[in-house]
């Protein structure tokens, strides 16, 4: 029988994923938390076998960079990263922190199961990369100019921006350059603003 640790700050859900995987005798679930904060020492003391991690959860803290931590402590440990928000990054940096799966909450139980024993199985699962759907010029943008994107809509500036990223404050320039050219935006805020409106983009997480 399979260890589940669930990490989402909606009880409903947590109980929503416990009824899903318990009732067909495959897994158990040892443990939930509302943040992901310190889920290390959970993960150490609990010794689960699969991790439910939401993105975002309670405290502002962030599931990716939780599961890009229990990644490299506990590389035996598989983990499903999910979230109820259609945010065009999640997928892609959680594969990349480690996770083993992604999930929209809008799937069925039923899916959830699916999955949950798919990677146990040594599967991996992740949804179709998204087309940008942009109100003059075209996307996709490459994975380095999503990097950057989601940086600035943070806020952060082209110094901020390459310290972060390793690279040159001028390869960050080059970024935005191609990134505005692609999507018919003139300013760089602009492009921010319509992705963080639009939802495309949570800068929180």
């Amino acid at each position: 029988m399979y260890k589940v640790l669930i990490v989402d700050d909606h009880e409903s859900m947590c109980d929503s994923i416990a009824f899903a995987l318990e009732k067909k005798g495959e897994f158990t679930i040892v443990g939930t938390r509302p943040s992901a904060a310190q889920v290390e020492l959970y993960c150490d003391r609990l010794r689960p076998d699969l991790v439910f991690m939401d993105v975002c959860t309670q405290g502002d803290v962030s599931g990716i960079d939780a599961t890009r931590t229990i990644s490299a402590l506990f590389p035996e440990i598989k983990i499903i990263v999910m979230s109820g928000f259609d945010e065009i990054t999640y997928a892609p940096r959680a594969k990349e922190s480690g996770a083993h799966a992604f999930i929209f909450k809008t799937k069925s139980l039923d899916y959830f199961y699916e999955v949950a024993t798919g990677v146990m199985e040594g599967n991996s699962y992740y949804p179709e990369a998204k087309t940008i759907p942009m109100p003059m010029g075209e996307a996709p943008l490459t994975a380095r100019e999503m990097e950057v994107l989601r940086l600035l809509c943070r806020h952060m500036t082209n110094k901020e921006i390459a310290a972060h990223l390793y690279i040159s404050e001028n390869t960050v320039k080059y970024h935005k350059s191609n990134m505005l050219g692609k999507t018919g935006f003139t300013k760089a805020v602009d492009l921010a603003f319509y992705m963080i409106s639009n939802g495309w983009i949570n800068p929180k997480y």
